[in-house]
C-alpha cells in the first residue's frame, strides 16, 4: 500500500510535499502490506467519484449507501453523509462498531455501473483514496461475481490520520476474504469503505477514489 500525506485545507505545495524515489519501501507495523511513499497521479486514471455531489451520487452514475451489520442481527450504528472537511468536499463514515450478535461492521458502499454489470479494471494498477479519519485502521472492500456470499470480499487495510492524506492500495493488495478465487479485475462490481473487525469509534472522511495506472 503507498501512502503520502498533506496537511491544511488545500492540496500541498511542493515544499510541503514528501518525494520518495520509486522503490524506497516503509514498513507499517501491523497492517502487514508493506508501503512506499506514493508519487503524483499520472494522467489516464479512472476517477470513481471527486464527492463534489451533495446526494453523494458517484462520476460513475450510482449512489453511495450506509450498510451495517444490523441487516445481519448486529446492533452496530452508522451514518454515511456528505460534508466539507478541512476545505475539502467528502464522503463522512462515522459510527460505532459493536461486536454484539456476531456484528462487526459499518461501510458505504457503491456500485461501480448504474445497470448492475461489471467494471473492468484491466490496465489499472490499484486503488487510490484520498483520507482523512482518527488514526484508526480501516478496509476498502471489493466485491467481484464470484463473491456469492454476503461475508466474501476481496480486502485491503489503511489508516486514517488526522490530516488529508492519498493511499494507493494496488490489486495485488486485496486479499481474498472466505473464498479462494483470486481477485478478477476485469470484472469489478462493488467497492466499499469499511469500518470492521472490533469494537471503535469510526469516522472516516474520503475526498477522492480513483483507479490508478
Amino acid at each position: 500500500m503507498h501512502q503520502k500525506s498533506s496537511h491544511g485545507s488545500t492540496a500541498p505545495s511542493p515544499h510541503r510535499r514528501l518525494c520518495v524515489k520509486a522503490g524506497v519501501i516503509l514498513s507499517f507495523a501491523g497492517l502487514g502490506p508493506w508501503f512506499s511513499i506514493a508519487s503524483q497521479a499520472q494522467g489516464n486514471d479512472m476517477l470513481i467519484d471527486d464527492f463534489s455531489d451533495p446526494n453523494l451520487f458517484s462520476k460513475l452514475g450510482t449512489q453511495w449507501r450506509g450498510v451495517s451489520d444490523q441487516v445481519m442481527g448486529g446492533i452496530s450504528q452508522s451514518a454515511v453523509t456528505h460534508e466539507t472537511v478541512d476545505g475539502r468536499e467528502c464522503l463522512r463514515l462515522r459510527g460505532d462498531v459493536r461486536l454484539e450478535n456476531n456484528g462487526g461492521f459499518i461501510q458505504a458502499a457503491l456500485d461501480l455501473s448504474p445497470s448492475g454489470t461489471n467494471l473492468d479494471g484491466a490496465g489499472y494498477s490499484g486503488v487510490r483514496v484520498a483520507v482523512r479519519g482518527n488514526d484508526e485502521r480501516y478496509s476498502l472492500h471489493l466485491r467481484t461475481p464470484d463473491n456469492l456470499r454476503p461475508w466474501q470480499s476481496y480486502r485491503a487495510h489503511f489508516v486514517a490520520g488526522s490530516h488529508w492524506q492519498t493511499v494507493d492500495l494496488p490489486f495485488s493488495a486485496f486479499e481474498p476474504y472466505r473464498l479462494e478465487t483470486p481477485l478478477d479485475v476485469t470484472r469489478l462490481r462493488r467497492i466499499g469503505l469499511v469500518a470492521i473487525g472490533r469494537a471503535f469509534s469510526a469516522d472516516l472522511a474520503v475526498a477522492e477514489l480513483v483507479l490508478y495506472r
